[in-house]
C-alpha cells in the first residue's frame, strides 16, 4: 500500500518508520514553538496526506514526550480530508515545553476502517446480552 504525501512547507520532514517493524510513522513538526503550561495548540507539520480509500490515519502520542506529560489531542486523518495534517497537541507537564522545527511530535498510524450500518433498537433486550452487562468504570475491580 501506498501513502502519497504532498510537502507543502519548504522545511516538512516526510513521515518515516523510526525502526522497520514498526507500527507509527513518525510525523515531524515545521515550526519552533513552546507549550506553556496547560496550553493546547495546533502544531504543524507541512504535509497534506491521502490516507487510501478504506483506511483512516490514527495519530497517537510519542512515548518519550508523553513522558514529559505532553499528549496529543484528536487524532483521525480520515481518507477523504486533504489539508494540512496539524498535531492538536496539551502541555500537562509542570513547565514549558520546547518544539524545535523537524522534532518529532507524533506517531500515525495507516488502519483499515469497517462501516457499518447503523440500526436503532428500542429495548435493551434488543441488544446482544454479555457478562459484563452494563458494567463501567471499575468494573473489573483493582486486582
Amino acid at each position: 500500500m501506498e501513502l502519497k504525501i504532498k510537502r507543502i512547507h519548504p522545511e516538512a520532514k516526510l513521515p518515516s518508520y523510526g525502526h522497520p517493524g514498526d507500527a507509527g510513522l513518525d510525523l515531524f513538526s515545521c515550526v519552533d514553538c513552546v507549550l506553556d503550561e496547560g496550553e493546547i495548540r495546533a502544531v504543524q507539520t507541512g504535509i497534506k496526506v491521502a490516507v487510501p480509500q478504506g483506511h483512516v490515519g490514527l495519530i497517537w502520542d510519542k512515548s518519550g514526550i508523553s513522558l514529559r506529560g505532553v499528549h496529543k489531542l484528536a487524532g483521525v486523518v480520515d481518507a477523504g480530508y486533504r489539508g494540512e495534517i496539524q498535531v492538536v497537541m496539551i502541555n500537562l507537564g509542570s513547565e514549558s515545553y520546547e518544539i524545535k522545527k523537524g522534532m518529532k511530535i507524533a506517531q500515525m498510524l495507516i488502519q483499515p476502517v469497517h462501516e457499518v450500518k447503523v440500526v436503532e433498537v428500542v429495548g435493551l433486550d434488543d441488544l446482544d446480552g454479555t457478562t459484563r452487562g452494563d458494567g463501567g468504570f471499575g468494573s473489573t475491580g483493582l486486582y
